[in-house]
């Protein structure tokens, strides 16, 4: 079985590849320092500091990990390549909640991406997947455990 591709913006690409630098060269590092320090106190079954540097270098270790996983198998959305005539992954998008009377923006992102507090919403979510190919001025339906919500699509925009 095929992995499942880890769709990114490049904004998003440049912020895991940063994450995992800094992990990787700095942080190691600092908890490497930790643990040796906490060894030189002697005694190690009963070293709060030693225990607290392992389990911050285990938590390093496994999101180290995580990322290169993700990135593995990443697909970067070029921004500036996106057709602005339909919404798509790398748009931002203005639009009309019916149903509230308010508008909304949002910025159409991969999974892996998403931040609802962000104001990124994946491609894969019920109101990412409801938008994805549609143009201004079309109304959406979307399909939630809450019920039917109707959404207008105003603007459509890079994300830049």
């Amino acid at each position: 079985m095929e992995e499942k591709k880890n769709i990114l913006t490049y904004a998003g690409l440049k912020r895991y590849e940063d994450e995992l630098h800094e992990l990787k060269v700095v942080r190691r590092q600092e908890v490497a320092q930790k643990i040796k320090e906490a060894r030189e106190q002697g005694d190690l079954s009963e070293n709060a500091e030693y225990d607290a540097a392992k389990d911050e270098q285990r938590d390093i270790e496994a999101r180290i990990e995580e990322l290169e996983k993700i990135l593995k198998n990443v697909e970067v959305v070029v921004e500036e390549e996106v057709n602005l005539d339909k919404i798509n992954i790398g748009c931002k998008v203005k639009i009309f909640d019916i149903d509230e009377g308010e508008d909304l923006d949002y910025w159409i992102v991969g999974s892996t991406e998403a931040n609802s507090l962000e104001g990124k919403i994946s491609n894969e979510s019920p109101v990412g997947r409801a938008l994805i190919g549609a143009k201004v001025g079309d109304t959406v339906q979307v399909e939630t455990q809450a019920g039917t919500f109707s959404y207008k699509v105003l603007e459509i925009q890079r994300a830049q």
